[in-house]
């Protein structure tokens, strides 16, 4: 279980997260983290949260976002959110490191999401080139983390018919979740050296209209 303070780290997108507020201390409300992005690192694939609101406020260098196929681009110092259901996708547009709080309100299971999907990325689970683990771990995380997300292709009924029998027979094959995050000392750092503690605020600046 993820505690305040604690990286995790996707070799091959260049994400690195901080949980600075963590659900179990905001009792499921919302979810705070420090999402660092080294120059041209991206998310893995476009996708949904369809329950949870995810905020960026952005603190240096700059982000491209496409949600719901347009692009902007978002600077250190602008704020932006994304609603709930709306299929999204990013990556540092610049050559510095990019740095932003990231907010997931309401939580649902997002740190046990990110220590599972980068526990994966840690273990070479994932392609080298997108960052994304083959059909079967897929499978696994659409069974076990619909609710938080889910990939944007194909439509969510198509991963419902596909996703659920593969499911079942990734996990008879050993493919199971969560998965336990490989945490080293300096990634289980005391929670006194977490980035200083930010106040979640209502995101002012809209990226998409919520999809139809």
């Amino acid at each position: 279980m993820a505690r305040k303070g604690d990286i995790v780290e996707h070799p091959v997108t260049g994400e690195k997260i901080t949980f600075l507020e963590t659900s179990e201390e905001t009792d499921g409300e919302y979810a705070l983290a420090e999402l660092r992005v080294r120059p041209h690192g991206f998310v893995a694939a476009p996708h949904i949260h369809p329950f949870a609101q995810e905020s960026f406020e952005i603190r240096s260098g700059t982000f491209a976002f496409v949600v719901d196929g347009e692009e902007r681009r978002v600077q250190a110092g602008e704020r932006a959110t994304v609603p709930a259901g709306t299929a999204h996708a990013w990556w540092n547009a610049g050559e510095d490191e990019g740095v932003a709080i990231v907010e997931f309100r309401p939580a649902l299971k997002a740190e046990e999401f990110f220590e599972s999907f980068f526990g994966l990325a840690q273990d070479g689970k994932v392609s080298p080139k997108t960052g994304v683990p083959n059909v079967l771990w897929l499978a696994s995380i659409f069974r076990t983390y619909h609710d938080f997300g889910y990939i944007a292709r194909p439509p969510l009924l198509v991963q419902r018919a596909v996703f659920a029998p593969l499911g079942a027979v990734a996990r008879l094959l050993g493919y199971r979740l969560p998965r336990p995050y490989p945490y080293t000392d300096a990634a289980r750092s005391p929670s006194s050296s977490v980035p200083g503690q930010y106040r979640s605020k209502h995101a002012d600046q809209k990226l998409a209209v919520r999809q139809s």
